[in-house]
Parts: structure tokens; C-alpha cells; sequence
């Protein structure tokens, strides 16, 4: 679905990315993983072309972003932010449905494909007439989802959609996510940096440490065979508040 061929980029004096090579295969969930500061935001942003490699190149099914294809291309890739990244004087509805509305989608195509989103991300319909300030943080992440979901993609880039959740809502739509990751069967990267969702969520995982891949594959491969002590460390690190103090 997307290939990154030696992609790197500054800000400023400072690295963001390295020059990395990197593919993401169509229908499974490629999780980003690694603290942060690491790169996996701006990996992502390069892939929906929100940012520019300042070196490579960046290709969606085989043809390099173009800067006069990137708002038809954008129609193709639905894109999720923490916290929503809804705009605050538009209800939940006008949210979900501004690029449809923008496309002049007709009213009862618009009405049928709203409903599909509702069923599937399990929002109270009745909340569609609230704004996001009347809104719980986990029905602001439905809400964003069904806005990534409504032109259907083919692609969801979903930059730490749970992050800033308590973790019982979080629980929830990890559980919901992966439901509908599993219904939809959509490529889907995921930027995360918390090791047990990238394990319930994803197929293949991709460890980023600095600006550079550090190594990528199954989670219990690299697990079993890691490819570098820090990933052995970060494994150890997630873990640490779960384990049993030792007397």
C-alpha cells in the first residue's frame, strides 16, 4: 500500500527521521511503535503528504505522492488524530460528514452511509446533534473515526486515537477497533506507544527508536529474538508496573 524508499526529515538542526526504508502491505494493521519523540507521527504525516521528505520518496500502490494528486489522494486515506481533531463549532454530524458535504454527495447517499457509520462504530445517533464540548473523549474518538471512515478509504492512518483516554473507554474501543479493523479488512498503521495495544491490534509491528527503524516483524519475534538490547529494554519497561515487587 505505501513504500518509503531512503525517506528522512529535519526540523531544523534536528532529525526527525533518518533516512528509512519501510512497507506497508495492504489489508493488515502495521502498528508504529516507540516513545516518543521517536518519529511515528511524523512517519505517519509523511505517508498522508501533511509533510514532505526532505529526502526519498514516498509511494502509495506504487506511484509517488505528487503535490498536485495530495487532495484527491486524501479522499483515498482516512486519517484519525488523539483527541479527535474535531472542529469545535461543528456538531458531531457536520464533523462526520464536511468532506461528503464538500463533495456534494446526494442527500440520501449521505444519509445511508451515515447510518452504516453509526451501526459500526456503535455512537448514540442522538448524539450527532451535540458538539464535541458535549461530548465524552471516547464518543469523540467514534466520531472521528466514522469522519476517517466516511469517503471509505483505503487506508486508516490513525495517529494515538486512545492516547489520551482513561483506561476503561480505552479498553473499550481497543476492542471495538479491532472489531471493525477485522469486519472492513483495511490497511491500517497504527501510531502507538503502548506495547500491549500494538499487540492486541496489530499484525506487524514496526519499532522506531530516534528517527530510526530499529527493527520490525511480529511482536512475539521480536520478542523472542530481539534485534537490539533497547528492544529488550522497551519490552522490559512496559512491563515493569505490572510485575510483582521482588523482597
Amino acid at each position: 500500500m505505501f513504500e518509503l524508499e531512503g525517506v528522512s526529515k529535519r526540523f531544523g538542526e534536528s532529525w526527525a527521521l533518518h533516512p528509512l526504508a519501510l512497507r506497508i502491505p495492504p489489508g493488515r494493521t502495521t502498528v508504529l511503535l516507540g516513545p516518543s519523540g521517536c518519529g511515528k507521527s511524523t512517519l505517519l504525516r509523511l505517508m498522508n503528504g501533511l509533510l514532505r521528505p526532505d529526502s526519498g520518496r514516498v509511494l502509495f500502490r506504487g506511484q509517488p505522492l505528487r503535490d498536485e494528486e495530495l487532495l484527491a489522494l486524501r479522499q483515498r486515506i482516512g486519517y484519525a488524530l488523539q483527541g479527535g481533531g474535531l472542529f469545535p463549532h461543528l456538531t458531531a454530524g457536520d464533523n462526520v460528514t464536511l468532506m461528503a458535504r464538500h463533495l456534494k454527495w446526494a442527500p440520501e447517499r449521505l444519509r445511508a452511509r451515515l447510518h452504516e457509520l453509526i451501526e459500526l462504530t456503535r455512537f448514540p445517533a442522538e448524539g450527532l446533534e451535540r458538539y464535541p464540548s458535549q461530548l465524552s473523549g471516547g464518543q469523540r474518538q467514534r466520531v472521528s473515526l466514522m469522519r476517517a471512515l466516511l469517503l471509505d478509504p483505503d487506508v486508516l492512518l490513525l495517529d494515538e486515537p486512545l492516547g489520551a483516554l482513561d483506561p476503561m473507554i480505552r479498553y473499550e474501543l481497543q476492542g471495538d477497533l479491532r472489531d471493525i479493523f477485522a469486519r472492513l479488512g483495511k490497511t491500517v498503521v497504527l501510531v502507538t506507544h503502548d506495547l500491549g495495544e500494538g499487540a492486541f491490534l496489530g499484525d506487524h509491528v514496526v519499532l522506531l527508536r530516534e528517527g530510526r527503524i530499529v527493527q520490525q516483524g511480529p511482536l512475539s519475534e521480536l520478542e523472542r529474538a530481539p534485534a537490539d538490547p533497547f528492544v529488550t529494554r522497551f519490552f522490559q519497561a512496559q512491563r515493569l508496573p505490572f510485575e510483582t515487587p521482588r523482597t
